[in-house]
């Protein structure tokens, strides 16, 4: 069965980092509780010379830093089914927590997958 991911892309101030870590935490809980196969938060580590690269693509500050993160479906259907359900859980209001990272740096596609293992 071919799967579908959610992607994201995410500048966020490092001061921020552990902030942005236990969001995600909950985040992952919650996605992973309503039937998300898998859930995935990289940091960036090394940003290579060649190509038009991350830090310049997304407008990089010397306090930030990247982070690619991304969730596993297993149909873009499932993804519908499954973010219906985590957007109407109360743990998900933002109104309830100050965001660590601004959504003006943050980028979010679907993707069908195209080959994995």
């Amino acid at each position: 069965m071919a799967k579908y991911v959610d992607g994201f892309v995410i500048k966020v101030k490092k001061k921020n980092m552990p902030a942005y870590k236990k969001m995600a935490k909950l985040g992952k809980k919650i996605w992973l509780e309503y039937g998300a196969l898998d859930y995935y938060e990289c940091a960036a580590d090394e940003f290579v010379p060649w190509g038009q690269g991350f830090p310049k693509m997304c407008n990089l500050k010397k306090d930030e830093t990247i982070l690619f993160s991304f969730i596993v479906y297993k149909s873009k259907a499932h993804r519908n089914k499954v973010n219906e359900k985590v957007h109407a859980d109360p743990r998900m209001n933002l109104d309830n927590y100050d965001m660590p990272f601004d959504p003006k740096g943050f980028a979010l596609a679907g993707f069908n997958v195209l080959m994995s293992k």
